[in-house]
């Protein structure tokens, strides 16, 4: 690797910042009002240039917008022979499918399936604050030092987990508040199996508390239904799947989730 490439050299071996996507979210909301700042306050050769570089700017996303509208247009096509020209009164009840509006058609519908084969029994979740995920721990030997966090909700690790040393770890997860297996219920069948967990899908709280393995109410986690006999289409059987977690571990000590089917 070359020399000057140390910050991607630095990512390999040890990744990014915990909450990399949240900050990196905010920092694009804070663009749109630097750049409006930028309008006000430039002038002379300077607004001119930037005038102009955002004109084309708007004249671009314009063109794409209008694009995007005509491959939604909706009805049958223009009534045009092969060489473009005007078809003649006989032939204008053959009405061809516009091909852009069948293939818009055919892209919403697969979002659509595929929106309701994932619909969650729980849309939307009450907030979690940070004071109320974590717990500061003073450290040092005048207990000065406030850099440490322990989380106060259950969490996932994986099989081989292993934790940093007492000196770099900065996240807690409390061995007594980690889940390696979920009530999961089969909406249904009706039957509830005590399944493994494989894996902490998405935290709807956040990108950083998906990444720790937090397990709070509306988490998607990924559980091993190799127990339940469950094959696909082509004979195959079911190794993990989707379920949605639809209690609050902290208060009842275990985790309850619903199968999407």
């Amino acid at each position: 690797m070359p020399q000057n490439e140390y910050i991607e050299q630095h990512i390999k071996q040890h990744g990014r910042r915990l909450d990399h996507a949240e900050r990196l979210r905010k920092r694009e909301a804070r663009e749109v009002h630097k750049v409006a700042q930028r309008a006000q306050k430039l002038t002379g050769w300077k607004g001119k240039q930037f005038a102009k570089k955002r004109y084309a700017e708007k004249v671009a996303m314009r063109k794409k917008i209008k694009a995007h509208e005509q491959s939604k247009v909706k009805g049958a096509s223009k009534p045009l022979d092969e060489n473009g020209d005007a078809l003649p009164t006989y032939l204008l009840d053959r009405e061809q499918t516009n091909t852009a509006k069948a293939i818009s058609t055919s892209i919403k519908q697969k979002r659509l399936e595929k929106a309701d084969k994932f619909s969650v029994p729980l849309p939307k979740v009450r907030g979690i604050s940070e004071e109320e995920m974590f717990k500061v721990v003073k450290t040092g030997k005048a207990k000065t030092k406030s850099w440490k966090r322990m989380i106060t909700k259950h969490t996932f690790v994986g099989e081989g987990f292993t934790r940093r040393p007492v000196k770099m770890e900065r996240i807690i997860r409390p061995s007594a508040l980690r889940q390696r297996k979920a009530n999961v219920t089969h909406p249904e069948l009706g039957v509830t199996v005590f399944l493994p967990i494989l894996a902490v899908k998405k935290n709807p709280q956040s990108p950083m508390y998906t990444q720790l393995g937090v397990l709070t109410k509306g988490t998607i986690i990924e559980v091993n239904v190799s127990e339940l006999g469950m094959v696909t289409s082509g004979g195959k059987v079911v190794w993990g799947k989707y379920a949605q977690i639809t209690n609050e571990p902290d208060r009842d000590g275990c985790v309850n989730a619903v199968l999407l089917v």
